[in-house]
């Protein structure tokens, strides 16, 4: 489709299309038919493209004019496992698949604004569109760096963009520092010594270890931690014993969760702090405990540079005031990679009022298309402003 003077960013190509993604989510580092659109959409306009970056990555390469100057843009990808429960004409048909994070959304603006410059070429300089696979937890924007993501594309600034439902479709939210949470697992093993249910002093009780447990590390946060740092430890699974056998107290029981914070000095401690628990714990009981913290991704920290450039360009692009106190999430993003190796900013898009209180990662969600000019137009400001023609 052409685009006229009244529709730069193809907007009934681009809203079709991501509901055509909508309905066809792909997990992360599966997005094959997503890429292959990706490059195929790319390619036409004239990008160059590099595939298979991350496995199911994508980069664009644009370059007009001498300008020296390099900056990389990002989209995610991919979808969650999940199943779709609201009823819309372009509900997934893939099973236990869905896009209920907006990266549908993501990945069609970057498109279209990509589209657009590649067009006007109004900039003089390097852009770098990085379609990233398996954001969720999958270790998408890590894979891509350890095949050299930098060494192929070297760039000054990264700047990456999410939906947020509750502001408006042509609002958006810019704000220097922290922005999204580091995000680690851990695992923690108590290993008794089972015995009968009715003669637990025979044994050692795993499953009461644990019990103290679950209950002590909620007082790392609020005793240990600076109460100033804002921090999360959260068990979320639990293993033990068999409901067909409740007279057995079990060996073993494994507690998994998760820890959250916004600096690396928090984030050390809360490894450190949830180890001596368990340790403490054990020795209380007279069982061992086996501990485990796997760091995932770290926090997302807005530059004070990039994220004064972000600002301008939202600013420009909505003509509104831009929200610059907009809380930060504990919610994590593998975008923090990126911006650890260059100075990065992450900003906010409204996504409109979250429908029916559907919010991100919830079976009911979806993308508002109505934030497609929007998004689109921030990337091409954004572009346009850092390199000027």
């Amino acid at each position: 489709m052409q685009s006229g003077s009244n529709d730069p960013f193809e907007l009934e190509a681009m809203t079709a299309l991501r509901r055509d993604l909508h309905a066809h989510p792909e997990l992360g580092f599966e997005e094959v038919r997503t890429s292959a659109i990706v490059a195929e959409k790319l390619s036409e306009a004239g990008i160059e493209v590099h595939r298979g970056l991350g496995k199911t990555g994508i980069v664009g390469t644009l370059k007009i004019g001498t300008g020296t100057r390099r900056i990389a843009l990002r989209a995610d990808m991919d979808a969650l496992a999940m199943p779709e429960l609201a009823d819309r004409l372009y509900k997934s048909e893939t099973p236990n698949t869905m896009h209920a994070c907006g990266h549908d959304g993501h990945t069609v603006m970057l498109l279209a604004a990509a589209r657009h410059l590649a067009r006007t070429r109004n900039f003089s300089g390097t852009v770098q569109f990085i379609f990233q696979p398996a954001e969720e937890g999958r270790g998408g924007a890590k894979a891509m760096l350890e095949q050299g993501f930098l060494q192929l594309f070297p760039v000054d600034a990264v700047y990456g963009l999410h939906n947020m439902p509750g502001l408006a479709t042509n609002e958006m939210a810019v704000v220097v520092g922290p922005q999204l949470a580091s995000s680690d697992s851990w695992t923690v093993t108590f290993k008794g010594i089972g015995t009968h249910g009715a003669k637990p002093h025979l044994g050692r009780d795993a499953i009461t270890a644990a019990g103290h447990f679950l209950a002590a590390i909620h007082t790392i946060v609020a005793r240990v931690v600076d109460p100033l740092q804002p921090a999360v430890i959260s068990a979320c699974a639990l293993d033990a014993g068999d409901f067909k056998a409740l007279n057995v107290i079990p060996d073993t029981v494994r507690i998994g969760g998760t820890a959250r914070a916004y600096t690396p000095e928090v984030r050390d401690q809360l490894e450190k702090e949830i180890g001596i628990v368990a340790q403490g714990i054990a020795a209380t009981f007279g069982v061992e405990a086996d501990y485990n913290f796997l760091r995932r991704i770290p926090p997302v920290v807005n530059h004070p540079d990039a994220t004064q450039r972000a600002l301008h360009a939202a600013a420009a692009a909505t003509g509104r005031s831009v929200v610059t106190d907009f809380p930060p999430s504990t919610a994590g993003d593998d975008f923090a990679f990126f911006s650890a190796e260059v100075p990065g900013a992450y900003v906010w898009l409204g996504n409109g009022p979250a429908v029916d209180g559907a919010l991100h990662h919830n079976s009911r969600y979806d993308f508002n298309d109505e934030a497609i000019p929007t998004g689109a137009r921030f990337w091409t400001t954004l572009v346009e402003q850092e390199l000027p023609a």
